[in-house]
């Protein structure tokens, strides 16, 4: 299914730390900003929420479903209910995903839109999917205790911090999508959560609003 045949827009959500940038201070995230006329869906869009592990963004994925009634994709989860991993990584102590069952899996999904699709990279994704990408950023400091108390230790540990640091998963995402729909977003206190949620809920809102739609 094409972009221009969908009912609700499709966002994806990720997350690496860092400074953020004076232009993506979320207060200048209005839906008009946000909304690029080349995605033009008529019916669901698809939103991507990417980061590293330990920024947020399956918490704010999900107060986002709850608040706009689109579905919640967790990737990580997703792949385990469908059989799509592979041998178990004893470095990083998880399995390997088999990327291209689950993109078989995802694309009757994400035809409709209507989706928050929740995952810490996106590089394999097909750029036709999303019609906006939201990158969550967080203090390192503030990353390395709260994966320090998720039981991270050794090179999982490090890793994670050290992709946060070089910004691997923003600059991943700026490589895989048009850059004017991608977007980065603090994620360091509960207020930047509140602020992230409110602003991304609005321009779901502002995409209705201006497809004529609504949730179904």
């Amino acid at each position: 299914m094409s972009n221009s045949q969908r009912s609700s827009p499709n966002i994806l959500i990720t997350v690496p730390s860092g400074v953020m940038l004076p232009s993506e201070d979320p207060s200048d995230l209005s839906p008009r900003m946000l909304m690029h006329p080349s995605h033009a869906r008529t019916e669901a869009i698809n939103q991507q929420v990417l980061g590293t592990p330990g920024v947020g963004k399956s918490t704010l994925a999900m107060q986002l479903a709850e608040k706009t009634g689109l579905e919640w994709l967790e990737v990580s989860r997703l792949a385990q209910q469908l059989g799509c991993l592979q041998e178990y990584d004893e470095v990083y102590q998880c399995p390997v995903l088999d990327e291209d069952k689950l993109l078989d899996n995802m694309e009757f999904m994400m035809g409709p839109g209507g989706k928050i699709v929740d995952y810490h990279g996106c590089d394999f994704f097909p750029e036709r999917w999303f019609d906006i990408v939201f990158v969550l950023r967080t203090n390192n400091t503030l990353l390395y205790d709260r994966l320090t108390n998720r039981g991270y230790k050794d090179k999982k540990l490090e890793d994670n911090v050290q992709c946060e640091i070089f910004q691997t998963i923003l600059e991943e995402a700026q490589r895989s999508y048009k850059a004017e729909i991608v977007h980065q977003l603090s994620s360091n206190t509960p207020e930047d959560m509140k602020d992230n949620l409110n602003n991304m809920a609005a321009w779901v809102d502002y995409w209705r609003d201006s497809h004529n739609t609504s949730i179904s």
